[in-house]
């Protein structure tokens, strides 16, 4: 038997950790307007459903991976307070792994926008 009671809670403590990540990470922010702002162009140029549907996927596992930092962050400052090195490693590659993938997101961003753009350029002329 499903507990919805239970559900929604777990939604609610997951909307609050978004939103207390949104609210405390100055990347989360960067990521999250540069998202808005590509996804606008996107649909601007009429990209169709399976460039959308990609550009979601990247969007959304660059989000996802910052959340995941944030909480490893979190953690590691929770348990080691005193400088370690063995810490200082976790966290650099946690945020690490955030910025390979934002590297790997910009080239398929790149290659999802560059005809689109050409194209959008040529109809001007």
């Amino acid at each position: 038997m499903i507990s919805w009671r239970k559900l929604i809670s777990s939604f609610m403590f997951a909307f609050a950790g978004i939103v207390s990540t949104f609210k405390t990470e100055q990347n989360f922010r960067i990521h999250a307007f540069i998202s808005v702002i590509v996804i606008s162009i996107a649909i601007a140029l009429d990209f169709s459903s399976v460039k959308l549907i990609i550009l979601f996927i990247v969007i959304g596992l660059v989000l996802a991976l910052e959340l995941i930092n944030t909480a490893i962050e979190n953690i590691v400052d929770l348990i080691s307070p005193e400088y370690h090195l063995l810490a200082e490693r976790a966290k650099d590659a946690a945020a690490g792994a955030v910025l390979v993938f934002s590297i790997f997101a910009v080239i398929i961003g790149i290659l999802l926008f560059i005809e689109p753009l050409l194209n959008s350029i040529n109809s001007i002329k």
